[in-house]
């Protein structure tokens, strides 16, 4: 925590010059520029991990057809399919998970009132008027919605909510260009419920942006901002 919070230190000092009293802000958008680049590889990974499923569905649909009336021998199939070829039914999420744990640093790191036995510093950094410490809740208390602060939080909500619905529309397209999905008691185990809720967790964003420090929720924002670009690129 301390060795973080020196880099986040460094880095506000670098960009002062330029961004003045939210320099930590940006601080913190430039951290998380630098992870998503780090885990780009594995995000086009990702990519041909779901460009080599979406090729399979012709042959699940033949597996579906021949093992019909036997829904455990299709389960059975349509892993072995995925094995043989080399193909993860959950392609894609390896690199949102090696990004959690920068996530939670952020978020500790702006939760917590002293780091090695001293006072947080950070806590004191803002963005615009809003303390990077502080919370949704914290910004309607001081001014309510149309105050310094609740505006800020009502700037990342429209900017979260718009990247929302592009990667939503996004989904959804890519759901309906597919073939017919395996009846409800023929899917792999657990992977309906995943393919039927993906497409929304993208508006989940919203309630973590208002629950967590203004710090973590810059990092969701940049982050999400981020991914809807790259999906753009990787999928074109």
């Amino acid at each position: 925590m301390s060795v973080f919070a020196r880099l986040v230190e460094h880095l506000a000092d670098l960009l002062t010059p330029l961004f003045h009293a939210s320099a930590a802000a940006a601080a913190i958008v430039l951290f998380t520029a630098l992870v998503r680049l780090l885990v780009h590889p594995l995000s086009r990974a990702a990519a041909r991990g779901r460009r080599a499923q979406a090729a399979l569905q012709p042959r699940i649909a033949e597996l579906r057809e021949k093992h019909r009336e036997n829904p455990q021998r299709l389960q059975q199939a349509v892993l072995e399919l995925h094995t043989e070829e080399k193909v993860s039914p959950l392609a894609g999420c390896l690199p949102s998970l090696l990004q959690l744990p920068a996530f939670f640093l952020l978020y500790h790191l702006f939760s917590s009132t002293t780091i090695g036995g001293r006072s947080n510093g950070l806590l004191g950094h803002r963005l615009f008027a809003a303390p990077l410490g502080g919370r949704w809740a914290d910004a309607l208390a001081d001014g309510g919605t149309a105050g310094p602060a609740g505006l800020v939080y009502l700037g990342l909500f429209v900017l979260t909510a718009a990247v929302a619905t592009v990667n939503y529309r996004r989904a959804r397209r890519t759901a309906t260009g597919r073939p017919a999905p395996l009846a409800a008691g023929d899917q792999v185990p657990g992977l309906a419920a995943v393919t039927r809720v993906t497409p929304f967790l993208s508006f989940f964003t919203l309630v973590t942006v208002a629950v967590v420090p203004l710090a973590a929720a810059l990092y969701i924002v940049t982050s999400t901002a981020w991914g809807a670009a790259e999906q753009a690129l990787l999928y074109r």
